[in-house]
């Protein structure tokens, strides 16, 4: 019978690296202390490679604004067209007429029908808080469209590219050889090409195709100039990202895990998807953050040059053509777009750089 009160111990193995626990007391062990545990505790927190980089970007306080003032201009653009209760084409009426005094209007003015209007019914008109244009619509509402335009269109055109240079650079990076040398040839060519003559002539080659075809539909408002901006995108854009993505990929193919995985008989597929492209996470986030201003700098200039949306529909570049005539009378309608479309890719621009300080691993 053993004794329940004693320890027993196995006995130890010649030459085993067991230590011999019959030889130590119970005292020699002390239970480690609240603050040791908690010091433990955070020494062994674990994050996700997400969590840690978001950690750093909550650090910088001009990524931290920017995102404050992007969130401000999102939530306006969303709210605001739900009280306004005017449209980015309707031109003012007072009782059903429409009111030729209302035009040219300057910031927070009313016309004179409107005037007489209010004092007669007692009803508060919503105010014009930018004035309106020589056709006699409300400014603000039109820059509020506008600013949703610019917005909707460097959104979309970052989301093509990031699905065709990703894909793209991955099939190239990952198979070498001359399935590389050929793609990055294509790739060189279409560097050559300038976008901004392929704009016009798609705009002048769909313009005939497309209108009878879009005519009807939600992208008859957006012209076939717009559709044509898309195309092209499309087309020229997205071979910065698959230039990255490649030289990415073409050092992290070579890994231990990603030979391991090849042993083990794992589709090509399969490790793109699971164990490479995941490690490229970072170029991707930077890249796709930093090409949002960029094609929203692009929609604007190409809409002041009068090849992006069809009116009436607007968007901020369209809003500072229409506004050039006047500038001298009615300078406000210039800079009010002009201010915006600043503060849209200045904020874009250091979120951008904000996650690129907090994603690229090699800066940390």
């Amino acid at each position: 019978m053993v004794d329940n009160t004693e320890t027993v111990y196995k006995k130890r193995q010649l030459l085993s690296s067991q230590i011999d626990l019959s030889k130590f007391n119970a005292r020699d062990f002390e239970k480690a202390s609240d603050e040791a545990k908690k010091q433990q505790d955070v020494m062994g927190e674990s994050r996700t490679f997400f969590q840690d980089g978001m950690r750093r970007l909550r650090k910088n306080p001009l990524a931290m604004t920017s995102i404050v003032v992007l969130v401000i201009i999102i939530a306006a653009i969303i709210i605001v067209p739900i009280f306004c209760p005017y449209s980015y084409s309707t031109i003012i009426r007072v009782n059903g007429r429409r009111d030729k005094g209302a035009v040219n209007l300057g910031m927070m003015q009313y016309s004179e029908m409107e005037k007489q209007y209010m004092e007669e019914s007692g009803e508060k008109l919503f105010p014009h808080i930018f004035g309106t244009d020589s056709l006699g619509r409300d400014y603000f509402i039109r820059c509020i469209y506008g600013t949703r335009v610019s917005l909707s269109v460097g959104v979309v055109a970052a989301i093509m590219v990031l699905i065709i240079g990703v894909i793209y650079g991955s099939i190239s990076g990952y198979f070498g050889g001359k399935v590389d040398m050929v793609m990055m040839r294509i790739v060189d060519v279409i560097y050559s090409l300038p976008d901004m003559l392929l704009i016009i002539l798609l705009s002048v080659v769909l313009n005939e195709r497309l209108s009878p075809l879009i005519k009807g539909t939600s992208l008859a408002k957006l012209g076939t100039n717009m559709i044509s901006m898309f195309i092209v995108f499309a087309l020229l854009y997205w071979v910065g990202m698959a230039r990255l993505i490649r030289g990415q990929i073409l050092q992290i193919k070579n890994e231990e895990y990603v030979l391991a995985a090849r042993t083990i008989g794992t589709s090509n597929g399969k490790i793109l998807r699971r164990h490479i492209i995941p490690n490229c996470l970072s170029v991707i986030i930077i890249t796709t953050a930093l090409q949002v201003p960029s094609a929203i700098f692009t929609e604007s200039y190409l809409s002041f040059l009068g090849l992006g949306v069809s009116a009436p529909m607007t968007s901020l570049g369209s809003l500072a053509n229409e506004a050039r005539s006047a500038m001298q009378s009615y300078p406000h309608r210039l800079v009010i777009p002009a201010i915006i479309i600043v503060l849209i890719v200045l904020a874009l621009n250091l979120i951008g750089d904000g996650m690129r300080d907090a994603f690229d691993s090699k800066l940390n």
